[in-house]
């Protein structure tokens, strides 16, 4: 997949891009499928919140090895779909994933995420520059209503905000303040809901201010998320670091596999 000069000036501008259904319904079923076998299982890398321990967060499903890997997200983080459009993002074809992960919010219960940027704790992990970007993946239809994306538009170019640490929802992050996010949304155009079918992708860069709210609705709500990095702009050490399933360790170079291989790796798991 190559991106038209338009669309990275777009990107360049906006913090973002949004494809919609780029994954056929096949690929989203097989990759569905994975979330529902992964999420049954007790193992370190899943984030459970509200009545029963739903999951909330699912990581490192991308790596060859570990309780929550999974050949299907393998497949998913290397297509010409998410990495070859990351490479011509970040203008370098030496990318690896600093983690993966799937949010599920569940039916009624799925809380909100405030606003914040990814770099702010990024930055933490030892990462120097903000030389990364993201690819989300609706694995259902996404809505105002079960808590979708927003975006702040061009609010990357305001580049890292200091962070304070917010501990309100099941998964506690460094989050952008109150006041200096009404001072920002003062200055940049309104954020924009990211809604859309299942299989519809949005590409944004790490400092983009975005955050999402509760699902009200009656059915779940689950995106999947790659997190790319330049190999160059690995983390240097830190104290008390992160675990290696969100802060990963594994900086050798993702490769391009083909086009089908999600649907060709689940037939063969058949």
């Amino acid at each position: 997949m190559r991106l038209t000069k338009e669309q990275i000036d777009r990107y360049d501008r906006d913090g973002f891009l949004v494809f919609p259904e780029l994954f056929a319904p096949a690929e989203v079923a097989a990759l569905r499928g994975e979330v529902d076998r992964v999420s049954r299982l007790d193992a370190e890398g899943i984030v459970r919140e509200g009545e029963g321990g739903r999951p909330k967060i699912m990581l490192r499903m991308h790596e060859r090895d570990g309780p929550t890997a999974s050949p299907e997200y393998r497949a998913f983080a290397c297509q010409s779909r998410t990495l070859g459009v990351a490479r011509q993002l970040l203008r370098d074809d030496a990318l690896y994933l600093h983690h993966s992960k799937v949010n599920l919010k569940a039916a009624i219960e799925g809380s909100a995420w405030p606003w914040h940027q990814d770099f702010g704790t990024w930055h933490l992990d030892g990462i120097a520059r903000p030389a990364m970007t993201t690819v989300m993946l609706m694995l259902d239809d996404s809505t105002e209503m079960n808590g979708c994306l927003y975006f702040l538009p061009g609010s990357h170019r305001a580049n890292r905000q200091v962070p304070y640490w917010d501990d309100s929802t099941a998964y506690q992050l460094w989050a952008v303040g109150p006041e200096r996010m009404c001072e920002l949304m003062a200055k940049y155009p309104s954020p924009v809901p990211v809604t859309g079918r299942a299989g519809t992708v949005a590409i944004l860069h790490c400092n983009l201010l975005h955050a999402s709210g509760h699902n009200l609705s009656a059915n779940d709500r689950r995106q999947a998320y790659l997190c790319y990095n330049q190999v160059a702009n690995h983390p240097h050490e830190v104290e008390n670091p992160r675990p290696d399933y969100v802060r990963s360790l594994n900086w050798n170079p993702l490769e391009l596999m083909p086009d089908d291989a999600i649907l060709a790796t689940a037939r063969e798991a058949a």
